[in-house]
């Protein structure tokens, strides 16, 4: 759906733009918040400085990052509202900084559990932050970037969420829900300048602290996948609707492959037995696999046309 990036001239600078980041007490969050007042943001660092599961909130995450950045010249303020209370976090933004223009949806919890075993609190809260949270705080930051014909939206997907993993229904449910948030709102925001993309992080962190060996964390520290974020978020950045792969210095970009497909005669009788029969040709990808990107082109193939 998007362009690409358009070829900068220099630095890719943030002077006057204002970025909030959910989630930028630790991790990748703090990362971000820290590399887009480096190149001149304004950064709301939000945190509720609860640990992995969502429990203890406290302020001092939020408050030593934008310390942090303080100290070093730049301008950031801390924020400890939920997500769930997006629009008090937009408002803060807008209330310091005159606006929102970049908004990195990163906030998270893990409450893992094998789906036998999972409680509907454990699947409801984890579903409640990182699904309805980026809802609420993306639709509070969406009447200010329609009126100024202007924004970068990123969300925060997983491998969990493309893939699945086990013990995290919960989580892997959400992560791709914001995929498919992502999309729809990418298509809504175009005539506006209002872009949105995903990607699905590998690094280090906390939440992946007790399931990553000492030589893999090693290999993927967050700040590896900084740049592309901070690429995504820039005026220059012209693409949309895309999902992105990132961890330890690589970066993909991820789409939808639809198999060669299985075709009955319109009008002919069939049942379950023929649909066994020619298992393989509807699960062959082969040299006529097509890359669907959008409702019209799943109606296309439907329907009998070439994608």
């Amino acid at each position: 759906m998007g362009d690409g990036v358009t070829q900068a001239t220099g630095p890719l600078r943030f002077d006057g733009r204002t970025v909030v980041v959910t989630g930028a007490g630790s991790g990748l969050g703090r990362a971000y918040a820290l590399e887009f007042a480096r190149r001149g943001a304004n950064v709301l660092v939000n945190d509720l400085g609860t640990a992995v599961d969502g429990s203890h909130a406290g302020a001092s995450a939020a408050a030593a990052v934008a310390a942090e950045i303080v100290a070093a010249g730049g301008r950031a303020l801390p924020n400890t509202d939920s997500v769930l209370d997006g629009a008090r976090i937009v408002t803060a933004a807008v209330d310091a900084f005159g606006g929102i223009d970049v908004l990195v949806n990163n906030a998270g919890i893990i409450r893992d559990r094998s789906f036998a075993k999972m409680s509907e609190e454990e699947w409801r809260t984890v579903c409640d932050v990182h699904l309805t949270g980026a809802w609420r705080t993306t639709q509070a930051a969406w009447p200010h970037m329609l009126g100024r014909q202007f924004g970068r939206i990123v969300f925060t997907s997983s491998a969990a969420g493309l893939y699945g993993n086990f013990g995290q229904a919960n989580y892997s449910t959400a992560k791709l829900g914001l995929v498919g948030m992502m999309q729809t709102l990418a298509r809504e925001g175009a005539a506006k300048n209002v872009y949105s993309n995903a990607i699905a992080p590998m690094a280090a962190t906390r939440f992946t602290r007790d399931l990553m060996p000492e030589a893999l964390a090693a290999r993927l520290p967050p700040e590896q996948v900084v740049p592309l974020v901070v690429v995504l978020a820039h005026e220059a950045c012209r693409e949309n609707g895309a999902l992105f792969e990132a961890g330890g210095g690589w970066f993909a970009r991820l789409r939808w492959q639809r198999s060669h497909g299985l075709r009955f005669t319109p009008g002919e009788d069939f049942a379950a037995e023929d649909v066994a029969a020619r298992w393989q040709e509807l699960t062959e990808f082969g040299s006529d696999a097509d890359y669907p990107a959008s409702v019209e082109d799943a109606l296309r193939r439907l329907i009998g046309g070439r994608p």
